[in-house]
């Protein structure tokens, strides 16, 4: 399918050399490393962390980084390519990729001074260290300000105490990226993000959640207990948090429309292949227009799903706002992702409804896409309010 590239600040639709190695690089790696064992962690809820540390030596887990850092150093647009290709083969290991190199690795090289990018990012680079980000709260999910894990100064360290809720690598992360109320409840410049390595005295993993689909991407609580961390390891100043995560957010919209287009990618390539193979009234099910139609629409969702993201990723290249057009991926991508999926499962018909197929795991992971890192409902929330600003 298609991608873009920059050229003169305009939109190529070629893919560049770094795309074309990457898609390649990422198929023979999926059919080695993850193909075999896919199905094996998403029954089991296996977080396979030797993938990853695999991954990470390919440079698929330091997309962004700056080579300085350990990184490869690309831009957006390969990104892109690489979470799309890894979601089309197992959409768990392209959502903790996704989740590790925006969130975590990424609000650290946003907003890290020269001393914490040196210190951390090496080893998010390179997946020597696995990172997880803090924002969500049992009962602040996309209302994130009315957070109430807390931090309160004594001195050089600030205690932190509250819990965290559905944080991807809760458990496994050895940092995290932690977003906690500094000052007042509502107000936006009393939030504070803070670094935090684990094995620090009051900080730990809590319940891992049993989850419909991306069961091999770990999901988890993180819980401090009057945890001291001193201020050395405040990302920025104190109460720019809220600010820091909106746009770390505008970013990771952009991966998660990427990973929805892998799901759609996935889905719409087992179709194509089983609607040639699968024959029904003497003929391929292929050549029945009910079947041909809805593989046309997948099609054509998924080419102006990518057009979006990749309009998006084109803009967060030249550093230029990327609010509503990752709102914009992120919403139309996911609802098309979950409506390729479904459609999948249609035309496999009994099969898809197995485990033997692709089709039934792409139908369950599907459904993050549309609630991870804001729903679709908040997406049309941030448009919404740019047009009428």
């Amino acid at each position: 399918m298609s991608s873009s590239v920059l050229e003169n600040n305009s939109i190529s639709f070629n893919k560049n050399e770094n795309q074309l190695m990457i898609a390649d690089m990422i198929r023979k790696f999926g059919k080695e490393h993850i193909t075999p064992k896919m199905m094996e962690w998403d029954e089991n809820q296996t977080f396979p962390v030797e993938v990853f540390k695999k991954l990470g030596e390919l440079g698929l887990m330091g997309v962004l980084v700056p080579t300085e850092y350990g990184g490869s150093g690309f831009s957006y647009t390969e990104y892109v390519t690489a979470i799309t290709e890894l979601a089309s083969i197992c959409s768990s290991i392209g959502l903790s990729m996704a989740a590790h190199n925006s969130l975590c690795t990424g609000h650290i090289l946003a907003f890290g001074n020269e001393e914490q990018k040196k210190k951390y990012l090496p080893k998010l680079a390179t997946a020597e260290w696995i990172g997880a980000w803090g924002l969500t709260e049992a009962n602040t999910g996309s209302d994130a300000m009315r957070m109430r894990c807390t931090a309160v100064q004594d001195g050089d360290y600030w205690v932190i105490n509250g819990t965290k809720n559905w944080i991807t690598h809760g458990i496994t992360g050895n940092v995290a990226v932690v977003l906690v109320r500094t000052g007042e409840l509502l107000d936006s410049k009393g939030i504070t993000a803070f670094v935090i390595e684990r094995g620090t005295p009051g900080f730990k993993g809590g319940k891992k959640e049993n989850k419909l689909g991306m069961r091999a991407s770990e999901t988890a609580e993180l819980i401090f207990e009057n945890c001291r961390v001193h201020k050395s390891q405040i990302l920025g100043n104190v109460g720019d948090g809220f600010i820091q995560a909106m746009k770390v957010l505008d970013g990771g919209r952009i991966s998660i429309a990427a990973l929805s287009l892998g799901i759609a990618k996935g889905s719409l390539d087992a179709s194509v292949k089983y609607a040639k193979e699968r024959e029904q009234f003497g003929q391929p099910i292929s050549k029945f227009q009910a079947i041909a139609f809805k593989l046309a629409d997948m099609a054509t969702e998924f080419e102006a799903a990518e057009l979006l993201t990749l309009h998006a990723a084109h803009l967060k290249n030249n550093g230029q706002k990327v609010t509503v057009a990752g709102a914009m991926a992120k919403y139309y991508a996911s609802e098309i992702c979950v409506k390729a999926a479904n459609e999948a499962v249609q035309i496999f018909g009994g099969y898809g409804f197995t485990k033997d197929f692709p089709v039934e795991k792409f139908y369950r992971d599907s459904k993050l896409c549309t609630i991870g890192e804001g729903t679709s409902e908040i997406q049309k929330l941030v448009i919404a309010r740019e047009l009428l600003k």
